[in-house]
């Protein structure tokens, strides 16, 4: 299905019917990535009495409880309300979902024992007018699916970095690692607080997605981006952001 879009500064055609979905599902146990030291993953069988919501079990439907976190496993859109004392939804910030979209790959670059997407990787490529900048780090592969990265010290995301692409006008950031900031950085969030503008001008509308998947037969380019975020009054909520090639 070929459609127009009109989007804020351009009218783009795509492809409807060849979604991209660059979430990562969340299943039930340990199939999944994991970060901040959280338990895996529970989805359990309603039991009331002698019933079982189970239909293998003979249940008349299946009906279940999920226990998760929605920082902690899988693919999650936050808001600003993730560092503010406020109880911000995310449901609430983000009021459309399609957005001109930049995909960039991106070596992290060796400081000490960190690894740091820097400023300087994103500005040689970055597009003016963007809404949404999708980062996939490198080297990628499949493994980012499952990886347990908690205790780790994953790549993270410079503030001068994220600050650039507030600077930009970039409303909504999408990576593939479990936080723009460093795993253990003492609480600070200065690459979080630098993409908000927080706690002054605050960008209440924007977005960091975090824990996506981009497999390496998706080119670096322009894509519709539609950031679908499960309504969860909270912080943050999982997400299932989805690219449609630009024709």
């Amino acid at each position: 299905m070929i459609a127009l879009i009109q989007l804020p500064h351009k009218e783009i055609k795509v492809n409807l019917s060849k979604p991209i979905d660059i979430s990562i599902p969340l299943k039930d146990g340990d199939n999944n990535p994991s970060a901040w030291y959280v338990p895996p993953v529970r989805m359990e069988a309603v039991k009331i009495g002698s019933w079982v919501g189970n239909v293998k079990e003979g249940g008349s439907v299946n009906f279940y409880n999920i226990f998760f976190n929605p920082h902690g496993h899988g693919t999650h859109t936050e808001c600003v309300g993730h560092i503010s004392k406020e109880k911000e939804s995310v449901n609430e910030a983000i009021k459309t979902f399609y957005f001109f979209a930049q995909l960039i790959s991106v070596n992290p670059n060796q400081q000490g024992s960190d690894m740091v997407i820097e400023k300087e990787s994103l500005e040689a490529n970055f597009h003016q007018g963007t809404e949404a900048v999708i980062i996939r780090t490198l080297p990628n592969d499949t493994s980012k699916l499952l990886r347990q990265y908690s205790n780790t010290n994953p790549p993270y995301m410079s503030s001068q970095a994220t600050a650039f692409l507030r600077d930009k006008g970039v409303k909504h950031l999408l990576i593939d690692l479990p936080s723009v900031d460093r795993e253990d950085d003492k609480g600070l969030l200065v690459a979080h607080r630098a993409f908000w503008n927080f706690p002054h001008n605050t960008r209440h509308d924007s977005s960091i997605t975090e824990l996506i998947f981009v497999p390496d037969n998706v080119c670096d380019g322009y894509y519709l981006l539609n950031l679908n975020i499960a309504p969860f009054d909270n912080d943050a909520a999982p997400s299932r952001p989805t690219l449609y090639e630009i024709l």
